[in-house]
Parts: C-alpha cells; sequence; structure tokens
C-alpha cells in the first residue's frame, strides 16, 4: 500500500476525521468517551501540518499527522482502519512520517501517548523512541479516570 500525502480537501477532512475517531475509540473507550477528533480540527492541522494517508480502493484506511517544528517534527494521530490493523500498516506509516520529515530536515521526531495506552511504549521503543517528560492530558475532555501524556523522542538519522 503506497502512502500519500493528504489533499486539504472537506471530503479528506471527514475521511480522515472518521478514520481517527473509528481507530481511537477502539484503542480509548475505556477511558474516554468521546470522539477524538473534529472535521474542524482535521482541517486546521491540514493547515499547520500534513496527514500522510493509505488508501486502499479508494477509502483511507490509515493516517499519521506530521508537523514541522524547526529541526523538531511532531507526529501525532496515527491511525489505523480497525478492520486493517495488526496488519503492518501502523509501521509502514510510521516510516513513511520519519523519512517525510527527515528529508525536510528534521532531526527528530516527538510523540505524546497517553500513558492508560499500555501497549504504546514498547511499540515506539521498538522504533527507537524514548520517553523524555510528561504533559497534561487534554484541557477541557473529561476521562473515565486520571491520565497524562507521556512525551518520547526519536533522534532521525540522516539517511
Amino acid at each position: 500500500m503506497a502512502v500519500r500525502i493528504a489533499v486539504p480537501s472537506e471530503a479528506k477532512a471527514k475521511a480522515i476525521t472518521d478514520l481517527i475517531n473509528a481507530a481511537f475509540r477502539q484503542a480509548e473507550s475505556f477511558f474516554i468517551e468521546r470522539d477524538r477528533i473534529t472535521v474542524e480540527q482535521v482541517q486546521s492541522q491540514l493547515q499547520t501540518g500534513e496527514f500522510l494517508v493509505s488508501d486502499e480502493d479508494g477509502a483511507i484506511i490509515g493516517c499519521v499527522y506530521v508537523e514541522m517544528k524547526g529541526d523538531r517534527s511532531y507526529l501525532g494521530l496515527l491511525a489505523v482502519d480497525p478492520m486493517a490493523q495488526k496488519s503492518g500498516l501502523g509501521s509502514k506509516l510510521m516510516t513513511a512520517a520519519e523519512d517525510y520529515c527527515r528529508k525536510a530536515g528534521s532531526q527528530f521526531m516527538d510523540i505524546q501517548i497517553v500513558n492508560l495506552r499500555k501497549e504504546l511504549p514498547d511499540f515506539y521503543r521498538r522504533r527507537g523512541y524514548v520517553e523524555t517528560g510528561v504533559a497534561p492530558f487534554t484541557a477541557g475532555i473529561d476521562t473515565k479516570q486520571p491520565c497524562h501524556f507521556v512525551k518520547m523522542s526519536k533522534a532521525l538519522a540522516q539517511r
């Protein structure tokens, strides 16, 4: 499956929003009861960064958001359609995002993961990320249990 940069159109923003919400609903429903993101938030992020997406039969089945911040990049909202999870697509999207940012001159990739998602630290550690600190969870979002973000970072060696 090819990975490409999403076109910032209303239809793509809606498809990306639906994908993220479906993937995160499955993974985060044990601690959060609302959608993860709105179409307006996706449209805003399309103005400040890029969504890399993977399509199958015309439908977006995977995405990841990247934003350049000087010599650092931020990666977030890695999402794979629940029917395509455990297929390696998440890793493929991560590699594509890291390559994209590296080629754009980024030296480091930063991410944030929710501390309650116990499967995530090992996934990112295997990819070379190390924990660098913590941050408060998103303000204004009620959760079923206390939580916070764990910050992680990876040096993007030039290839």
